[in-house]
């Protein structure tokens, strides 16, 4: 299929029928949709399908990547998952907000911070910042998905 004729079959997506848009899935997944599956899901499937014949689908590494497989390439892009920091009791975490230094202490089965006791560090970031913050993230345990909020973050150990 070449692109002008990829560009006449994506325009003619929105105009089929539904009974004409399950056929069509089931030819291009070589199964039928999954079930209740809305209209707009069955034309952005549908259209995925026809581009990757057309243009071409993922890498083989961006795949394993993306499914976490062994054997991903290490290093060929961002990491995915977050990074999983175990914290011991004992350990500290220090961060700087806005000109001033906040230092959590993590004890057993939670954290304590200005002498009371917290299950939840994103309950001490949104004390801390006023907004809803991912704890790990506030305090720098995971890595950021885009921008980070100003200031410093770091982990010391006891």
């Amino acid at each position: 299929m070449s692109s002008p004729d990829l560009s006449k079959s994506l325009h003619a997506i929105a105009g089929m029928e539904v009974s004409a848009l399950l056929q069509e899935w089931k030819r291009l997944f070589r199964r039928p949709p999954p079930e209740r599956i809305s209209r707009s899901l069955l034309e952005l499937g549908i259209a995925w399908k026809l581009q990757e014949a057309t243009l071409g689908g993922l890498s083989r590494a961006t795949i394993r990547r993306l499914t976490g497989k062994p054997g991903s390439d290490e290093g060929a892009g961002p990491n995915l998952e977050p990074r999983s920091i175990t914290l011991k009791p004992g350990s500290r975490l220090v961060r700087e907000w806005r000109g001033e230094i906040y230092d959590v202490l993590v004890v057993d089965g939670g954290y304590e911070w200005r002498g009371q006791r917290w299950i939840s560090l994103s309950v001490i970031a949104r004390e801390i910042t006023g907004t809803r913050w991912s704890g790990p993230r506030f305090f720098g345990l995971e890595k950021p998905r885009a921008k980070r909020p100003a200031g410093r973050a770091e982990v010391t150990d006891v």
